[in-house]
């Protein structure tokens, strides 16, 4: 299994995707730190490094991400049908879930490494507003950018690392959900394409208020929530993540492939 699960790794690095993905989440902090309209619209003067990862997660958590972590968990079941080495494989004397699950671990793993690539970026983007402590808020805590007083630089890390992780946990459902639409199809594009208008479907569903606590989209600012909230969040995503990878699962040990 550790064999399998290191041979998707090998996989995912390789595809063009992820390389696009990596670049265009390395670029955007860049741009976020010089372009005075983005702060603007987020009423923020950035005065800190600290700042900067928050600016940038805020930015692309809601449609960017979800989109970019789609197309590439899609690709990783859909592009083996594609090239026809997915039935080969099958035909070894190795189990089917064994398979699916290796790319299941990977695509949800895949989330927290375009974050870091993110994180990375953002901090040396925002190295020129002073990496020292400050007046004010990362954005991830308490009163937010404005913050509760002085900001020493093992909070500000503490905070930045957290919300960070919180977001990868929110994006991993997004990245099994994918992989399910392309065990269904076994197509890449109509994988990522169900994905995105999914999670489109579900923000309009909002104005059902009883059903917007069970929404996945609801939770993907869920790296700012209140500590009572948090909880909450963090197990419905389990429930979904689980919900996802064992009906995928399901439908891959029957699949005529």
């Amino acid at each position: 299994m550790f064999g399998l699960i290191l041979l998707e790794f090998r996989k995912l690095l390789g595809y063009r995707s992820v390389r696009i993905a990596m670049t265009i989440l390395f670029v955007l902090p860049w741009i976020w730190s010089l372009a005075p309209a983005v702060q603007q619209i987020y009423k923020l003067v950035l005065i800190s490094m600290w700042q900067m990862p928050a600016l940038a997660l805020l930015t692309v958590m809601q449609f960017i991400l979800p989109l970019l972590v789609g197309m590439t968990a899609a690709e990783l079941l859909g592009a083996e049908v594609a090239a026809g080495t997915l039935s080969p494989m099958l035909l070894r004397p190795i189990e089917r879930y064994k398979v699916l699950g290796a790319k299941y671990l990977v695509a949800m793993l895949y989330p927290f490494i375009l974050l870091l690539v993110l994180m990375l970026s953002s901090l040396l983007a925002g190295a020129r507003f002073g990496l020292e402590e400050f007046i004010g808020g990362t954005g991830f805590g308490e009163g937010g950018f404005i913050g509760s007083g002085v900001l020493g630089i093992g909070q500000a890390l503490l905070e930045i690392f957290k919300a960070y992780f919180i977001a990868g946990i929110t994006l991993a459902p997004i990245a099994a959900l994918a992989l399910l639409f392309s065990v269904v199809y076994l197509n890449t594009a109509a994988a990522a394409l169900a994905t995105i208008a999914t999670l489109n479907i579900m923000r309009l569903l909002v104005v059902f208020p009883a059903i917007n606590d069970w929404l996945l989209t609801t939770y993907l600012e869920a790296y700012v929530a209140a500590p009572e909230n948090l909880l909450k969040a963090l197990v419905i995503l389990l429930l979904y993540a689980v919900g996802i990878v064992a009906t995928g699962l399901f439908i891959f040990e029957r699949k005529d492939l």
